[in-house]
C-alpha cells in the first residue's frame, strides 16, 4: 500500500500545481486586459479570453484530480482499517481457542472457597480479640456498639451467595456451549 500513498501524493501535489497554473493564466488575462490599446485591441481581447478559458480549464482538471485524490485517500483508509480489524480478530480467536470456561470456572471456584475461609478466620481472630478487650471495656461503652454477625451467620451469607454464583456460572457455560454447536 506505499506505492499508493505514493500515488496519492503525486495526485495531490499534481492537483495544486494546476491550481497555481490557473492562477497564473489569471494574471496573464489581467496583463492583456491592461495591454488594451484601440489599434491592437481585438489581438489582446483574444488572448484575455483564451487565458480566462485556460484558466477554467485548468481548475475544473484541478477540482477532477482532487476528487481522485480523495477517492485514494479513501481506499487507503479502508484498507489500513481492514488490516487492523483482521490483526483484532485474529487475536480474538487465538485468545477464544485458549480460553478454557471449566477451567476458569473451577478457579473461581476454588478463589469463592479460598475468600470464604479467610472471612471466617478473620471473624474467628475478630470474636477472640473482641473477648480479651471485653475484659477491659466498661459495660456502658459494649452496649453501645451494634451486634456484629457471628462466623455462623457469615458461613451461611457466604454458603448462599457461591451457591447462587454455581448456578449462574453453570448457567452462563450451557449457553456458551449451545451457541458453540
Amino acid at each position: 500500500m506505499p506505492n499508493m500513498e505514493k500515488h496519492l501524493f503525486n495526485l495531490k501535489i499534481a492537483a495544486k500545481e494546476l491550481q497555481h497554473n490557473s492562477k497564473k493564466c489569471d494574471k496573464e488575462e489581467k496583463a492583456e486586459k491592461a495591454k488594451y490599446s484601440w489599434s491592437l485591441s481585438r489581438i489582446h481581447a483574444e488572448n484575455a479570453i483564451r487565458q480566462k478559458h485556460q484558466s477554467i480549464n485548468l481548475l475544473r482538471t484541478s477540482a477532477r484530480v482532487d476528487a481522485v485524490a480523495s477517492r485514494v485517500q479513501t481506499a487507503v483508509t479502508m484498507n489500513q482499517v481492514t488490516k487492523s480489524m483482521s490483526a483484532v480478530f485474529k487475536s480474538m480467536d487465538a485468545t477464544l481457542k485458549s480460553m478454557n470456561l471449566e477451567k476458569i470456572s473451577a478457579l473461581m471456584n476454588q478463589f469463592e472457597r479460598h475468600f470464604e475461609t479467610l472471612d471466617v478466620q478473620t471473624v474467628l481472630m475478630e470474636d477472640t480479640m473482641g473477648s480479651t478487650s471485653t475484659l477491659t471495656t466498661p459495660q456502658v461503652k459494649t452496649s453501645l456498639v451494634p451486634k456484629l454477625p457471628t462466623g455462623h451467620d457469615l458461613m451461611s451469607l457466604s454458603a448462599e451467595r457461591s451457591g447462587h454464583a454455581s448456578e449462574e456460572l453453570s448457567k452462563r457455560l450451557s449457553k456458551v456451549r449451545d451457541q458453540a454447536s
